[in-house]
């Protein structure tokens, strides 16, 4: 220590130790006092032991406070962000989750041997269009006939139909029932039984019945089955094909030769008139 009272460097070659500042050794020896003493604990004059005891708790957890606000607020490790991802990765992350949220289509599972692609393209089938119901044709009465009588005439070519018989025997037919019956089916005065049967009008000639006018007891068959449009007529024709050469006879010769009327030349004059009928029942 040298006699003006400041520091000497330890260290030094009796030179005055390099300072950064011009203050004068003097005054930082009282500065450096001062602070010597102002970091002593300070007791009271008559200090008590509870409060002494309290005075250095608190101290020492405002130390240990100062030291922990250190370490929280410097000492930790500065977890800091790595580096920031590439433009390649981001890229890829903003691309992925659009991916995700985008609505794909549900395929169906590919049948094997067929183009998944032209299954996708492909144009649905079309639908079938319901077939249309048939329609019946409404045969209407010609020739001056009404409903009742059409509807005799009718029965009459359906059951030559059925027996395969050509229209020449379907016209000669008919034209004989217009001209026994006008086409309506007779039940006899003579017969009470055939009143029985359904009937349209009550004739008076022997026992003669239905749209021919034929006779049970000349062995054409019961009562009841002359009755029968479908029957009489198949048994007019039956005995008409055992005719030879029915076809070629004129229609009032034909006629007659199977009824053997009275009046044999009345059947002609129903010919044309038996023809439109055929006709508009055959269509």
């Amino acid at each position: 220590m040298r006699n003006d009272g400041n520091l000497d460097d330890p260290f030094g070659s009796g030179r005055p130790a390099d300072r950064s500042d011009d203050t004068p050794s003097t005054d930082r020896l009282t500065t450096l006092r001062g602070l010597a003493r102002r970091t002593r604990f300070w007791a009271p004059t008559n200090p008590r032991p509870g409060r002494t005891k309290l005075a250095v708790a608190t101290g020492a957890a405002c130390c240990l406070g100062l030291v922990g606000v250190s370490q929280a607020g410097f000492g930790a490790p500065d977890r800091a962000a790595g580096p920031a991802p590439s433009a390649e990765v981001a890229e890829r992350a903003a691309v992925d989750p659009a991916s995700r949220a985008m609505a794909r289509p549900s395929a169906a599972p590919a049948t094997p041997g067929t183009d998944p692609s032209a299954s996708a393209t492909a144009s649905p089938k079309a639908t079938a269009k319901p077939k249309p119901k048939k329609t019946v044709r409404q045969i209407v009465p010609v020739a001056g006939l009404d409903r009742t009588q059409m509807n005799n005439a009718k029965k009459i070519v359906q059951a030559g139909k059925e027996m395969g018989m050509p229209r020449r025997a379907l016209v000669i037919a008919v034209a004989t029932a217009m001209q026994e019956s006008t086409l309506l089916n007779y039940a006899s005065g003579v017969l009470p039984e055939s009143q029985s049967y359904p009937h349209q009008a009550i004739g008076w000639d022997h026992d003669s019945v239905g749209l021919f006018q034929q006779r049970p007891s000349s062995g054409w068959g019961t009562v009841e089955q002359l009755m029968d449009p479908e029957y009489a007529t198949k048994a007019f024709l039956s005995a008409l094909a055992e005719i030879p050469g029915w076809q070629n006879l004129p229609l009032s010769v034909a006629a007659q030769a199977v009824q053997i009327s009275a009046f044999p030349d009345a059947y002609a004059q129903h010919e044309w008139r038996a023809g439109e009928v055929v006709a508009e029942i055959l269509g």
